[in-house]
């Protein structure tokens, strides 16, 4: 394998020396592969023959045996094949701000793969920002904050707003939503025959378990109305109030969290951010608490799948 830099602050760039099966070579070289991870946040490997989900599929089993299904999901998704998802089915005009995947949940994978099937014809990059070059970035009694207080995700199911519980908890009955969230120490209940609402406190920040380095780790930014444009922002409010909005978020204990605050967030992952263009067959290793991502508006026939590996827990 040959390594180059694409972009600085991005990811380090893999490409063949020799056999271009990636998957074979992820398996002969997986400890060669973690090093590059931890090393640098990011790993794109270009050039080598991957054209299906299926091969995409393979490359994941030999970096991770552990894959992750998507459930308590946050946006929509389709499966592809074992392992492996459409990345967020919004609007190609629509931008997906900076995360980290699942990090409003309690556990989450400690890795992530992209595959790039088909670019886009303008646009449509996957950015990353360097968490470390986040959360310095921000003032460290908002990091105190959120490390003592941790986030909760209040949410509000009702038909044709967002999407349903159905797909959320991927079961289609009431016993199979109370199941999942006595197991993960969800708070639910039904307000009426239609409208469920869930509530769950997670971490604020988290220490990532190779290096010791503490990063923000939530989504906040995200989840609270402060995210919203501002004319959806006030007809929601207008119809269910701050207490019933289909998504909003606040410190642990209830304490609002302050607009500026996540203002903040947005501008420190917006100014570290660094983006590349998508390669037909790229794959790209993401170090799940080392490297955020996002997505680019764009145009023409954009394929991109996903697969989420080693849970943190």
């Amino acid at each position: 394998m040959k390594d180059t830099l694409v972009v600085e602050g991005g990811p380090l760039v893999v490409t063949p020396d020799g056999s271009r099966d990636l998957p074979a070579v992820a398996a002969a070289r997986r400890a060669e592969i973690e090093e590059r991870l931890t090393a640098h946040g990011a790993v794109l490997f270009r050039g080598f023959d991957v054209a299906s989900a299926e091969e995409f599929a393979r490359f994941g089993e030999a970096v991770s045996p552990q894959q992750l299904d998507y459930v308590y999901r946050s946006t929509p998704r389709s499966a592809v094949t074992d392992g492996v998802f459409t990345t967020t089915e919004y609007p190609a005009e629509q931008e997906i701000p900076l995360h980290c995947e699942n990090a409003y949940q309690r556990t989450w994978p400690l890795k992530l793969a992209f595959c790039c099937l088909v670019p886009a014809t303008t646009g449509g990059e996957t950015p990353l920002a360097d968490l470390r070059t986040v959360t310095a970035a921000l003032d460290p009694a908002l990091l105190e904050r959120f490390a003592t207080r941790g986030v909760r995700y209040t949410r509000h199911y009702r038909p044709y707003i967002d999407i349903p519980w159905q797909v959320v908890f991927q079961t289609e009955t009431r016993e199979g939503v109370a199941a999942y969230c006595a197991e993960h120490d969800i708070d639910h209940t039904w307000l009426d025959d239609t409208t469920l609402r869930t509530a769950q406190t997670s971490q604020g920040v988290a220490t990532h378990p190779r290096t010791g380095e503490r990063v923000l780790f939530n989504q906040a930014h995200l989840f609270h109305v402060s995210n919203l444009p501002p004319e959806t922002a006030r007809g929601l409010l207008s119809l269910y109030g701050e207490e019933r909005l289909p998504r909003n978020a606040s410190y642990g204990d209830g304490t609002p969290l302050a607009p500026e605050d996540l203002a903040a967030v947005r501008r420190a992952f917006a100014d570290a951010a660094v983006a590349f263009p998508w390669e037909t067959g790229d794959v790209l290793l993401v170090d799940n608490m080392r490297m955020a991502h996002g997505r680019r508006p764009f145009t023409g026939p954009r394929r991109v799948v996903a697969s989420l590996m080693a849970p943190s827990g």
